[in-house]
């Protein structure tokens, strides 16, 4: 009522007045409301695209006067999407964040830095495994391991690069250092190409692995650069999103949009970065010479380097707020500290839980559920955890319980992610022994043209290309007819089915190198020639595109929908995880089958001279590892609920999750 408003604000205005400025607003609120087409502006929770207000009062007033703000209950909170860069009080506040630098503008060098960076790297490692080989010399047990754990460090970089983004510098601080250390290591490695005194001589003999190896210095720099691109891809892989969606001011539909373009663009872009460095540069490098195909990903990144700073004007900057892992590391170290407190088998009220209002920047609270309760011992309010204001007194020994059940989050998560993996090393084969059969196949097509071993990779682009517009629009409404679920399929069945195809594409490359070591044998090439097209390498390839098509992109939805929302950085990092551990695990079994495969004068399954080895006993190998983790992944996903409170089209696993959080909690 205005009389009580006066009262409670002791306002000087007096009644009547108050009553013109009150309708004054009423009008210009329904004038705003026709604008947005809204009929309950209130229940949709926002009228203006500049301004959101949650109301908790009784009247719904924007803050556009000093006024109007003063006639805001204290209870009432005004947020901002947009606060991290500016907190406005009023329209001409906010008008001046607008007229801020940033948008497409800012958004086009950030992109710049991005995909050259990608050009740089992805072009190196698309044709590495023939570089290694040729030039250093290398076996292919040693340059397979070199690959696998350079590709593994360089998975592992990325939450480095996101945790001291995120916690002490900035996001533009971290790509600009980022990005000299990737120009620094691809200047290092076109040295290593281009200065005969840092690779081995040339050898003339047709089989390079029978030529001398790189010596301590020579291998030492080799290194040195790939250590270089490893520490670039931890700044610029992390940081290049989070970094153009602050470009963008979210309170607007047109920064909305936005955002949405954005995402379109950077994954276009990958891809097409993935199309020139599996034909272009490797085409480059085989045909033409190794120092210009390193020499091109250099020159672009400089360029990269120089286009980034000079839109420093345009950037919009956010301050670093602090990393999320110190928020999980809390609930673990509050846990353990009252790891001696009993808690009742039901929650039966004896307890008291510390579970405050989430913040703003937390766009849905979770419910308390009743997994893995020793954690909710760091939520138990006990003497002494709390201040007079009611805030924790050591955040490190009280924590709420969305903070709780964000880690519980992490944990129902790991068991499925870490059953990818395997799946995952078998397409790290695509970039190394696919490459070294490729070597010794026709690649011929006609006459003058010989398709580079490093491009083969192509196929799989080219069928997640095909597969994927024909799943959407012809697999999805077929399979909904017969399943009932939205989506056709879940989520984790769609990962279990790249699981299979992984398999099957093992199987049918043990069998192709079956096939092709006969026909080479029995062809008495002395170089290992063998007299068979390399597309007969295609159906392990196609295979394999199919098992990307469903378990790298059910990976990925399935991590970003598991996740609350202001924790989908980690979500991002555990797919980064999974590459990285892939890699390891890939260079793990190298080791071993080349260490123990052999003895008694038999050569190792991963001999040199792959007429002499038993590369399909190897693929056969992995794709057994790949049965036994089918099984453990079956396990995993029986076992596994998703998360309360997340809408996910009607899959059954989340009406199952809120009926048993819905029966916990009345028992």
């Amino acid at each position: 009522h205005p009389k009580k408003i006066l009262t409670e604000r002791k306002c000087t205005r007096d009644v009547p007045t108050l009553y013109i400025y009150q309708s004054f607003h009423v009008f210009t609120l329904i004038y705003l409301c026709k604008l947005h087409k809204s009929k309950d502006p209130i229940s949709q929770h926002q009228f203006h695209p500049k301004f959101k207000v949650r109301r908790e009062g009784h009247f719904f007033f924007p803050p556009s006067s000093n006024f109007s703000k003063s006639l805001l209950p204290a209870e009432m909170d005004v947020s901002d999407s947009h606060s991290q860069k500016s907190s406005p009080h009023s329209i001409l506040d906010a008008e001046k964040v607008e007229k801020k630098p940033g948008g497409w503008r800012a958004v086009t060098f950030i992109l710049g830095n991005e995909t050259l960076e990608r050009l740089g790297t992805i072009g190196l490692l698309s044709n590495f495994m023939v570089y290694l080989t040729r030039v250093f010399h290398l076996e292919q047990v040693d340059a397979s391991n070199v690959i696998n754990i350079w590709s593994g460090f360089s998975n592992l970089t990325p939450l480095v690069g996101a945790f001291i983004s995120d916690a002490y510098v900035g996001r533009f601080k971290t790509i600009a250092f980022a990005s000299f250390a990737t120009l620094l290591g691809l200047v290092t490695l076109t040295l290593t190409a281009s200065l005969p005194q840092l690779h081995p001589e040339t050898c003339n003999s047709k089989d390079p692995v029978s030529c001398g190896g790189p010596n301590k210095l020579q291998f030492g720099i080799l290194l040195l650069g790939l250590g270089f691109l490893s520490i670039g891809s931890g700044g610029i892989r992390p940081c290049s999103i989070p970094f153009g969606v602050d470009q963008f001011d979210q309170r607007t539909e047109e920064g909305i949009k936005g955002v949405a373009s954005f995402f379109n663009w950077y994954y276009m872009t990958f891809t097409v970065v993935l199309l020139i460095t599996q034909t272009v540069v490797v085409y480059i490098q085989d045909q033409v010479s190794w120092i210009i195909g390193f020499s091109v990903p250099t020159g672009l990144m400089a360029c990269a380097v120089v286009m980034f700073f000079a839109g420093m004007k345009l950037y919009v900057y956010v301050k670093p707020e602090g990393s999320i892992f110190s928020g999980i590391a809390q609930v673990v170290v509050a846990a353990r500290k009252k790891r001696k407190m009993k808690l009742p088998a039901e929650d039966d009220g004896t307890v008291t839980y510390y579970d405050p209002p989430v913040k703003d920047s937390v766009l849905s609270k979770l419910h308390h559920s009743n997994q893995y309760r020793f954690l909710d011992k760091a939520a138990v309010i006990i003497e002494g955890d709390l201040t007079s204001e009611g805030v924790p007194a050591n955040k490190w020994r009280l924590c709420s319980i969305q903070e709780v059940e964000e880690v519980k989050c992490l944990i129902r998560i790991v068991p499925v992610w870490s059953a990818g993996i395997i799946s995952l090393a078998a397409m790290t084969q695509q970039g190394t022994f696919t490459v070294s059969q490729a070597l010794k196949m026709d690649r011929h097509i006609g006459p003058n043209f010989e398709i580079p071993a490093g491009s083969l990779s192509v196929i799989s682009l080219l069928t997640i290309g095909v597969f994927l517009p024909l799943y959407d629009r012809v697999l999805v409404p077929f399979f909904r007819r017969i399943t009932g679920h939205k989506s056709g399929i879940t989520l984790l069945q769609r990962i279990g089915t790249g699981i299979v195809f992984a398999i099957l594409s093992m199987i049918v490359a043990g069998l192709v190198e079956r096939m092709r070591r006969m026909r080479s044998i029995n062809a008495g090439d002395p170089t290992g020639m063998t007299p068979m097209s390399v597309f007969w390498l295609s159906p392990q390839l196609v295979l394999m595109g199919l098992c990307e098509a469903f378990n790298i992109i059910g990976q990925i939805e399935f991590f970003n929908s598991q996740f609350p929302e202001h924790m989908r950085s980690i979500a991002n990092s555990l797919f980064s995880l999974s590459f990285a551990g892939s890699n390891y695990l890939s260079s793990l079994i190298v080791t071993t089958v080349h260490k123990f495969s052999g003895g008694h004068d038999r050569p190792d399954w991963l001999n040199k001279n792959l007429n002499a080895g038993k590369l399909d006993y190897f693929y056969y190998l992995i794709a057994v590892l790949g049965v036994f983790n089918l099984v453990y992944f079956w396990y995993c996903a029986q076992g596994y609920r998703y998360k309360v409170g997340l809408q996910m089209g009607g899959f059954e696993e989340d009406k199952s999750f809120s009926d048993v959080e819905t029966s916990s909690k009345n028992s």
